[in-house]
């Protein structure tokens, strides 16, 4: 019942130090036992600075040395579909960042490797792990499920470019060994360069608000209408729901102002995320209901745990490699977030 969960990292440069491993190291019940790390002496000096008492120069030699539980594996997206299969044969639950990779035919070999190995993954949409999208999407569900604000008619999230490191990277360990070549995913067929590198661009910034539609929805989407400006995204649920994404009409340069509006017929639920790697800082919740004439409307805001995103997205991993919860957003929910942004780019560019 004791029995730690054993993490092995594959890679810890900015976001594997910032946004992973000094969450996980905080984790009650999980313990990171070895990473992997080309840069050496980078590697030497993380796991010193954490306590991790093993350090491999390759994934292939910590896989082969060490009994792990799950992979933790912080790398570049374009890299997803050469390496994660690669992690997968050994049969152990892996969790990377977001997108699942940079082209459809990558995320669809990844979901193979998946199940021919016999495991699975979590796909880091750290937003879906805020305590404050799990308060509202708990909400959005019981008045789905209640009616008690009518039906849900509309969802509209909004995120302008701004500061989305807010200082998150300040205590990295950096050297200065060189970065070595490694080898990375072939670009998407069927894509010539002006629509590979519209393509990586919105996956790379906005396929969290993808994800994070459907997360809300609780259904899949498709994308109905793309301006030609890149300011504005709008779809249709598979039940008929209205929902648009609006990508950067403004921007801010030391803030993040992050915002999803879920609409019912009598209220709504607004959600307010902080910039991804605030520390000890979690979304904020209102409510507004409004009935009926006999009833006072009112507003609710929650107080939710100094719990930020990326700590809690780490619990909910170790929790699922202990088989306390699913998994927060699977490697088969994630291959449709770059199937529609492949069709989001397709009505862009009109190609």
């Amino acid at each position: 019942m004791n029995k730690k969960i054993r993490i092995g990292f594959v890679g810890v440069g900015n976001m594997g130090q910032a946004a992973h491993l000094r969450n996980y190291a905080m984790v009650t019940g999980c313990e990171v036992v070895a990473l992997a790390e080309v840069k050496q002496e980078l590697a030497r000096k993380v796991a010193t600075k954490w306590g991790i008492p093993k350090v491999y120069a390759t994934h292939e030699e910590m896989l082969a040395k060490e009994q792990l539980d799950g992979i933790v594996a912080s790398q570049p997206f374009t890299r997803h579909g050469t390496l994660i299969p690669e992690l997968l044969k050994a049969g152990k639950p892996v969790f990377t960042e977001k997108p699942i990779a940079g082209a459809v035919e990558m995320g669809e070999k990844i979901v193979a490797a998946t199940k021919a190995n016999n495991t699975w993954m979590m796909i880091g949409y750290h937003k879906r792990s805020d305590p404050a999208t799990m308060f509202a999407k708990a909400e959005i569900d019981r008045l789905k499920q209640t009616g008690e604000l009518g039906k849900l008619t509309y969802i509209r999230i909004l995120m302008p470019a701004g500061d989305w490191i807010g200082n998150g990277f300040n205590q990295n360990i950096r050297t200065e060994e060189p970065v070595p070549q490694l080898p990375s995913d072939p670009p998407p067929s069927g894509m010539d360069k002006e629509t590979s590198t519209a393509y990586w661009g919105f996956v790379n910034y906005y396929i969290h608000q993808v994800n994070l539609m459907r997360h809300l929805l609780g259904e899949s989407w498709q994308v109905t209408y793309a301006d030609k400006a890149g300011v504005l995204l709008a779809g249709e649920s598979a039940s008929g729901v209205t929902c648009s994404i609006e990508m950067s009409p403004y921007q801010t340069t030391i803030d993040w102002q992050e915002s999803a509006l879920v609409c019912f017929q009598k209220g709504w639920v607004k959600l307010e995320l902080p910039c991804p790697l605030a520390f000890t800082r979690p979304g904020k919740v209102e409510i507004f209901r409004d009935p009926n004439k006999e009833t006072t409307p009112k507003t609710e805001i929650p107080q939710l745990p100094w719990v930020h995103a990326m700590w809690q997205q780490a619990t909910n991993f170790v929790d699922a490699l202990a088989g306390k919860r699913p998994t927060m957003c699977s490697a088969e929910d994630a291959l449709a977030d770059i199937q529609l942004a492949r069709e989001y780019i397709r009505l862009k560019l009109g190609k």
